[in-house]
This record gives C-alpha cells, sequence and structure tokens, in this order.
C-alpha cells in the first residue's frame, strides 16, 4: 500500500513538472513574441519620429519662404505707389 501510495506521488510530481515546464515553454514564447512586437513598434515609432521632424522641417523652410515673399511683396506695392500705381480692388469713399 505505501509503494502505490509513493507511485502515486512520483506521477503526480512528473505530472505537475511537466505541467511546470509547459507553463515555462509557453511564457517563454509569449515574452519572444513580446519582444518582438516592441521591436517592430520602436522601429514604427522611429519612422514616425523621422517623418514628424522632416515635415516639421518643410513647414519651417515653407514660413520662411512665405516671410520672404511677402517682404518682397510688399516692397514691390510700395515701389509702385510711389510711381502713382493704385490697386483698382481697393474703394475709397
Amino acid at each position: 500500500m505505501e509503494k502505490q501510495f509513493v507511485d502515486l506521488l512520483n506521477e503526480e510530481l512528473k505530472l505537475q513538472q511537466i505541467v511546470a515546464e509547459e507553463h515555462s515553454h509557453h511564457m517563454n514564447a509569449t515574452l519572444v513574441e513580446a519582444k518582438r512586437q516592441a521591436t517592430q513598434y520602436q522601429r514604427e515609432a522611429e519612422k514616425c519620429n523621422a517623418a514628424t521632424e522632416t515635415c516639421e522641417e518643410a513647414r519651417e523652410r515653407s514660413e520662411a519662404a512665405i516671410s520672404k515673399e511677402k517682404k518682397l511683396t510688399s516692397l514691390w506695392e510700395q515701389r509702385a505707389r510711389q510711381l502713382g500705381w493704385q490697386d483698382s480692388r481697393v474703394k475709397t469713399i
């Protein structure tokens, strides 16, 4: 009877060990997948940041170009007015 009890305990321990190994394997696979996804997310975030920086640089260049163009337009308009030009769109009352 004692031998049967020991055999049952041994079998229970083996089953628990198998379950623990399967659980460990599953957790390792889950961890590997999580690391892979985190790496992929990081690459996508870096691409997004680079694109945002590129867009911001382009916006800043555009703002500078527009500002420069407005100053140049104002200068030419001022010169034209000094020479007698009147804007036909502006109505004087």
